[in-house]
């Protein structure tokens, strides 16, 4: 039955990643992939904080299985994350690629670090 927890989680996550990237970029006025960019982050956080929970004994292999595997796989998207910074690129806005690449992978590592950081002080 494990598999029925990833669906669940998943099915949390796709239409929250999907609803989330939305609000998101409708708040801003730039080619720039913010509702990705957020979404990603959030994941990171989230997955930061999990990673943490299990290491301290807080959060079980079933927990890790709906929000880990389920809810952070479907919220989060390297495909999605990938393509727009290849269609910026070939867009013509490069220093935009080269920001949504470098900004994605430093404030995605940031925001495990700081997931697995607080859960550590939280348990």
């Amino acid at each position: 039955m494990n598999w029925l927890l990833v669906v669940v989680g998943a099915m949390a996550g796709a239409p929250l990643r999907y609803l989330t990237d939305r609000a998101v970029q409708s708040r801003h006025d730039s080619v720039f992939p913010w509702g990705t960019f957020v979404v990603n982050v959030v994941g990171c956080v989230v997955l930061g904080l999990l990673t943490g929970a299990a290491a301290a004994g807080a959060a079980g292999s079933r927990l890790q299985l709906l929000l880990g595997t389920g809810l952070c796989g479907a919220l989060t998207t390297y495909s999605t994350f990938s393509y727009e910074t290849l269609r910026l690129a070939q867009d013509g806005a490069r220093s935009y690629a080269a920001l949504n690449a470098t900004a994605s992978v430093a404030a995605g590592l940031g925001a495990a670090f700081a997931g697995v950081s607080l859960a550590g002080a939280l348990w």
